[in-house]
């Protein structure tokens, strides 16, 4: 017969163990999605042309919509492209761009163009149009393998998370970056550099861009000045150390974060690209 002594113990020990369990923090890991279906034959030309920016009333979604004098279109733009995405409300653009990757597979946009949020999930549909133009597709769709955002974004919205992965299915037995190249992803840049910003306003269907010094908004949250960058402009690469003759360069941020992404069509913002990014990066290239 067992001793109430060792009953006591067993017990004790048990407890113990719930309790390290119960208090063992959460393993600091990307989510995704389960894999998604090619979305390709979604988007008609219909569908692209009536597509809204995305998020309707997000960044500088509540400005104007001019474009400035300082903010022009962009002539050529091709690692910059529309992330179409379908919400329960309908057809949506955001931006997206190709960075560099060991896969030569990776786009990286703002998390709430992928990710409602605050336990919302995924979007659906989602596909990559580089350099499109009116309904153009100069260098075909591209869908998504793999959708990334980090746990805290995806709980709860948090505004320096406010980033995502987007890995891309191969195209006729090529992958992006082999298509177009790609920018290199940055980290702890500080606070001023001078960028260059491109991305999709809710006014056009072609992309537009500014070049300016990028200022401290908070620790955790970099600001940009440029008229022009409305609803759609979200996930729009900062740029810096751009090459004109390679038309490439180092990103240190996207449009996303404080009021995802700026509430006025002249200033944006973006989540400061430091260790929580990098971890988000290396999850998205580690699989």
């Amino acid at each position: 017969m067992v001793s109430l002594r060792i009953i006591t113990a067993m017990l004790a020990t048990a407890a113990a163990a719930a309790a390290a369990g119960c208090s063992a923090p959460e393993p600091a890991r990307a989510t995704e999605p389960p894999r998604p279906a090619a979305a390709s034959t979604y988007w008609t030309v219909t569908r692209l042309l009536s597509a809204r920016a995305w998020p309707d009333a997000g960044p500088a979604g509540q400005g104007a919509g001019r474009i400035s004098s300082s903010a022009h279109a962009a002539l050529t733009a091709p690692r910059v492209g529309a992330l179409f995405l379908r919400t329960s409300g309908g057809d949506h653009f955001c931006t997206a761009s190709v960075v560099s990757s060991p896969g030569r597979d990776l786009l990286i946009t703002a998390a709430h163009c992928i990710n409602g949020g605050k336990g919302s999930g995924y979007r659906s549909d989602i596909v990559f149009i580089p350099g499109y133009r009116d309904g153009a597709e100069p260098y075909g769709i591209w869908s998504p393998a793999r959708l990334l955002v980090a746990p805290g974004w995806a709980r709860s919205a948090d505004p320096d998370l406010d980033v995502g992965f987007v890995v891309l299915k191969p195209r006729n037995g090529e992958n992006i970056e082999q298509v177009l190249g790609a920018d290199i992803l940055t980290f702890n840049t500080g606070y001023r550099n001078l960028v260059r910003v491109t991305g999709y306003p809710k006014s056009s269907g072609s992309p537009i861009t500014c070049r300016n010094w990028t200022t401290r908004h908070s620790a955790t949250q970099l600001k940009f000045s440029c008229d022009g960058f409305t609803g759609g402009t979200s996930g729009s690469p900062w740029v810096t150390d751009f090459n004109p003759v390679t038309r490439t360069g180092r990103i240190i941020g996207v449009i996303g974060g404080y009021e995802q992404g700026g509430d006025t069509a002249s200033v944006s913002y973006s989540p400061y690209f430091g260790v929580a990014i990098r971890h988000l990066y290396d999850e998205a290239i580690s699989r």
